[in-house]
């Protein structure tokens, strides 16, 4: 049997009835969330000019990555409860899997990049607007891509070969490299070196490059004279460092069990934090603890109740 007319079913998250409404509604919430907060902050680092530094750059680039990594796994779900169907073919699996592990291993580095960028600002204001000029900042983007899709190519080209005998049943509410390798019959011991290989190489690349950078952003501030400079410099980083621990706390408990063929169970709930509670929580991060945020939504907001009163006054 060819891959490409295989079709798996996909068990979810439980199989109580009134459980799935109440998952359901959250996670559609949830969503809905996520693809608006981060949609509001993509616009107005479009429409403010007060936001057209790197920060905000990088900032407007992670929320695109936040609604693509979300919306690559939390619809598909949200149809499968709607419509009681579990199946998802071969194809359309492996396609979700390529989107959300690239979206996912990009996110990293960019949070490595986004580290970098707060170290240029802290350590060296003065060169800050000529090192992080925009030619540098769309080669970093487009460094943090590239990364995340050489990162993914081996183990995903291996994983195509895959045969698959009488289970098609997949552990998960999304098509995810771990259950997959779990049902297959194939010999899956050199793709899941190479998924633990490209997971710790990416974790460990990025979070050396995160560390070191806050490494000398606090030797930096506890070197500045008053106590009012120290606080405004940590509270420009205090938004990053949260998504940080965020991201890179649920990447831990995540891969705790490498082995596909351990149970996957412990990771479901991980997954949901990962997919739709962290996209959700990452714009409110950002807008309640950044002034230069919530003061571009301030006027934005004040803008269009004055047009909204014009055209009232038009009509």
């Amino acid at each position: 049997m060819r891959n490409q007319t295989i079709t798996f079913i996909l068990l979810g998250l439980t199989e109580d009835p009134q459980l799935k409404v109440v998952i359901f509604i959250f996670l559609l919430i949830t969503y809905m969330l996520s693809v608006i907060g981060n949609l509001t902050i993509i616009s107005l680092t479009f429409i403010d000019s007060h936001l057209k530094t790197a920060m905000y750059f990088f900032l407007k680039n992670f929320s695109f990555l936040e609604i693509s990594f979300t919306s690559a796994c939390i619809p598909r779900y949200l149809y499968n409860i709607s419509t009681g169907d579990k199946t998802i073919t071969y194809d359309n699996c492996a396609i979700q899997i390529f989107f959300t592990d690239l979206f996912g291993v990009t996110e990293f580095f960019l949070l490595a990049t986004m580290s970098y960028d707060r170290y240029v600002a802290i350590c060296k204001p003065l060169h800050y607007v000529t090192i992080m000029n925009n030619k540098v900042c769309r080669r970093l983007i487009f460094c943090c891509w590239t990364s995340g899709l050489l990162i993914i190519l081996p183990p995903l080209s291996l994983g195509l070969n895959l045969e698959f005998c009488d289970s098609k049943v997949i552990d998960h509410f999304v098509c995810d490299a771990s259950p997959l390798l779990k049902i297959s019959c194939s010999d899956t011991w050199l793709i899941e070196q190479m998924v633990i290989v490209s997971a710790v190489l990416t974790f460990i690349m990025t979070l050396v490059c995160v560390v070191m950078s806050y490494i000398y952003i606090i030797k930096t501030v506890l070197r500045f004279p008053s106590a009012q400079q120290r606080k405004k410099a940590f509270s420009t980083c205090s938004s990053h460092m949260i998504v940080v621990s965020i991201t890179y706390g649920s990447c831990i408990f995540i891969y705790v069990k490498p082995s596909a063929k351990n149970s996957v169970a412990i990771n479901k709930g991980i997954t949901v934090l990962t997919t739709s509670i962290a996209p959700m929580l990452n714009p409110f991060i950002y807008t309640l603890r950044n002034k230069q945020v919530k003061q571009a939504f301030n006027d934005s907001f004040t803008r269009i109740k004055l047009l909204l009163k014009k055209s009232k006054k038009f009509c």
